[in-house]
């Protein structure tokens, strides 16, 4: 739980870094490169070792191709969105779809108590994004719906997949092969011939060095903690950080403040405590 919880939070502070800085496809970029150099070692070991099937090389693949598009999404979803409107849109998805399909596919199971849970979750992101109400002064844009929407499911993809994975690569390879298809899906939209280097270490420098501590750390303990317990008990766990991401663009980016956002974090913050204490 403890390992969970430390992601959430870690996950949604390096989103809210992510939302403050000026190109936010360079700087998502930049602060994976680190964590990529000191684990690539790592992940050729793994790769070249006996004993990998073809499906995990595959699945490695599958993996990385997906956090791609995640990355993308991303970057899209934080330039034309508000933090604490979109990111609980885009965690939402995942969280609603994930221990539905862990259910179908991977054999786990939820209490009725979890069910519950699971549903103030839902009804919380569904209050926080703003969907649920007609009237609104200033509706959601269809295309950050879409690039939120994207968002989620790709989360959701590259959980399932690497829940998978973690049976023939330890946590450290697959965030290297995950941070590796992070990148590229960035790469092809950024002017890097364009860009001083320097100027950027200057100015955001310690900005960087805070997004490459926490970025890949927050999913590095997320895959510890799935190497340890079922996906659809640590999954909704993760969502904390909904709540601290609302709160963050609301009191620290100083976006529209609107009762309906504190409201909602509150149910998903029972939520969360519902599925963590009594889901299994």
């Amino acid at each position: 739980m403890l390992l969970v919880l430390a992601s959430g939070i870690a996950h949604a502070t390096w989103n809210m870094l992510a939302k403050r800085s000026e190109d936010k496809a360079f700087f998502l970029f930049c602060i994976f490169v680190p964590t990529t150099l000191l684990l690539l070692p790592r992940l050729l070991e793994e790769l070249t070792r006996t004993g990998v099937t073809a499906q995990g090389y595959w699945l490695l693949l599958l993996s990385a191709l997906v956090q791609g598009a995640y990355a993308f999404f991303l970057s899209r979803s934080l330039t034309h969105g508000d933090i604490s409107q979109v990111y609980p849109m885009m965690r939402g998805v995942g969280t609603l779809l994930l221990p539905l399909m862990s259910v179908l596919f991977l054999n786990e199971s939820l209490s009725a108590q979890g069910w519950i849970g699971l549903a103030l979750i839902a009804l919380g992101f569904v209050a926080t994004s703003g969907l649920a109400f007609v009237r609104r002064r200033a509706p959601v844009p269809p295309r950050v719906i879409l690039y939120t929407i994207g968002v989620g499911m790709c989360t959701m993809c590259y959980v399932l997949i690497d829940k998978v994975n973690l049976g023939q690569f330890s946590p450290l390879a697959l965030l290297a092969a995950s941070n590796i298809g992070f990148m590229a899906g960035l790469a092809p939209f950024i002017p890097f011939r364009r860009i001083r280097w320097s100027a950027v270490w200057k100015e955001n420098g310690w900005t960087l060095a805070a997004g490459s501590l926490l970025s890949p750390g927050s999913y590095l303990l997320f895959l510890y903690a799935m190497s340890l317990s079922p996906v659809s008990y640590v999954a909704p766990l993760r969502e904390i950080g909904t709540v601290f991401g609302t709160a963050a663009g609301i009191y620290l980016l100083r976006e529209r403040r609107e009762a309906v956002r504190i409201v909602s974090a509150g149910m998903i913050f029972t939520g969360i405590v519902m599925v963590g204490v009594w889901g299994m």
